[in-house]
């Protein structure tokens, strides 16, 4: 489970540092998020192995972020641990029934928490663990989101690995910039345009030192394409 990114939405300071200090010692990697808003710029640069969601939040609530990310192709497969004060049977069970993973009432013991959070991504951990993607020599690995080119690692930043995941499992065909921010960033994420070419440009840099740039096609008018042929 070490190295896994939890994004905690929190709208107190208090609580998101508190949080912070558990999961760092329990070696998850940490997001913050103060509003739906700061969560879902979080969630387009970063998407995370699973959410720490509060329930109550100024504008737009947990409840309602939580319904518009699981109603998302992209970000449907996200678990999330709803974290509230409301103890209710009734609001339980309206926090599951609208795609809640898990519920921790506050106040919580942080080895309870830890505890959770480690049972709900086995649960969440996809069947294919051993799926590998290769072409000519360039692979990835989606269990352990690593990319060899010759079995050389290839450093990347998670919008790249995700960029060059969907095009490697999409080989030979067009997308327009609209298309690859669907697919990668999803529909519910307010991103300009011209972030995909900002990203192609960094995949492309990291794949250059190993012969692999020429792999993402720029298509004149239209958009990009993953192909072996130039």
């Amino acid at each position: 489970m070490q190295n896994k990114l939890i994004l905690v939405v929190e709208d107190e300071p208090a609580i998101r540092e508190m949080l912070r200090f558990a999961l760092t010692r329990a070696e998850f990697r940490i997001a913050e998020a103060g509003s739906a808003q700061d969560a879902r710029l979080q969630i387009a640069d970063d998407r995370p192995d699973l959410i720490l969601m509060d329930w109550m939040m100024p504008g737009v609530s947990g409840v309602e972020l939580t319904r518009e990310l699981k109603g998302a192709a992209q970000t449907r497969d996200v678990p999330i641990i709803m974290v509230t004060a409301r103890a209710e049977e009734e609001d339980r069970v309206r926090g599951l029934n609208i795609g809640c993973d898990d519920y921790v009432s506050k106040p919580f013991s942080f080895p309870e928490l830890i505890a959770r959070i480690q049972a709900v991504l086995r649960r969440s951990t996809p069947g294919g663990e051993d799926e590998r993607l290769a072409v000519s020599g360039l692979e990835v690995d989606v269990a352990s989101q690593r990319v060899t080119a010759q079995g050389v690692p290839v450093k990347l930043g998670p919008t790249e690995y995700r960029l060059l995941h969907f095009f490697v499992s999409h080989p030979e065909r067009v997308y327009t910039r609209e298309q690859v921010l669907d697919r990668v960033w999803g529909q519910n994420v307010y991103v300009e345009e011209r972030t995909v070419d900002v990203h192609i440009r960094r995949l492309r840099k990291a794949l250059e030192p190993h012969g692999f740039a020429d792999m993402i096609q720029t298509v004149r008018g239209t958009g990009y394409r993953f192909s072996e042929k130039l």
